[in-house]
């Protein structure tokens, strides 16, 4: 999957102030000009054909027309972390193969793939408040694990 993605979408910079609804993307929609985690979040999964609403962390997480909660995360499924199990605020990233996560965040400053474990390290993005999947996604195609678990375990940190 992450070999699916454009060159372009692994150079975006973190720009707090371009988050959904903003002026800034109003103004400069698309990506050159920099996101926040969830436009990004959400440029990703409409890069595979899905339709991802356009919400800050906390509709995200109340929405239920255009996505659902789910407790076994999926690829291109939607993770918030925070601090505490508050969806206010929260980061927004996107579950890849293995148990990897997809996301911009400020520490950063570009797009990078981090393990749960490497969350769970950072106080603000100690708690998973959830996993959200996009109303409609695609069912995945079995991916290769370089470590396999036996069927129905979950992948660590969930």
């Amino acid at each position: 999957m992450l070999r699916q993605l454009p060159p372009a979408l692994w150079t975006v910079p973190y720009v707090g102030s371009r988050f959904p609804g903003s002026s800034a993307v109003a103004d400069r929609p698309g990506l050159e000009a920099g996101a926040n985690c969830q436009l990004f979040a959400y440029e990703v999964l409409r890069h595979f054909g899905l339709t991802p609403p356009d919400l800050r962390s906390s509709d995200l997480w109340a929405d239920t027309e255009s996505t659902t909660r789910v407790a076994m995360a999926r690829p291109l499924d939607l993770l918030l972390f925070n601090a505490d199990d508050e969806a206010y605020g929260a980061h927004v990233g996107v579950w890849v193969e293995g148990g990897r996560v997809l996301h911009l965040c400020a520490e950063v400053g570009h797009p990078v793939v981090w393990e749960m474990g490497e969350f769970a390290a950072r106080r603000r993005y100690r708690v998973l408040v959830g996993i959200k999947r996009v109303v409609g996604s695609p069912q995945p195609q079995p991916q290769p694990h370089r470590y396999p678990r036996p069927p129905g375990e979950a992948p660590p940190g969930l």
